[in-house]
């Protein structure tokens, strides 16, 4: 009888060190990668100066027409034309995302210019 009691109590201790790996996985899953609070990540940009403000464009005149040079960079001194939204003006500095795509020249056709 007594080989009858200490096997009940061996699959209980075996059942029971199974529990403990089991919790000490799921404690290990609770804990997530946990991230500072107010920080701020930037991404990539290049900066370009605004060297002519060309024209509004937009179809209720939001966004501004410029030409731009970068000033760093792989295209570092090239021109480009870019749409932008908000307040600008000659020699204001743009932060880029990218500076492979320019923007369309406006077209002179419209409304009462025929």
């Amino acid at each position: 009888m007594e080989k009858q009691e200490k096997q009940p109590k061996q699959a209980q201790k075996e059942a029971g060190e199974n529990k403990s790996e089991n919790k000490e996985g799921r404690q290990q899953q609770k804990q997530p990668v946990q991230e500072k609070k107010g920080s701020v990540t930037f991404s990539f940009a290049t900066p370009a100066k605004v060297e002519e403000v060309i024209e509004r464009t937009g179809v209720r005149g939001e966004a501004i027409q410029v030409r731009c040079r970068i000033l760093e960079g792989r295209d570092k001194n090239k021109i480009l034309r870019r749409n932008v939204r908000g307040p600008i003006r000659s020699g204001d500095i743009l932060m880029l995302r990218e500076t492979e795509f320019e923007a369309r020249r406006l077209k002179k056709s419209g409304r009462g210019l025929g």
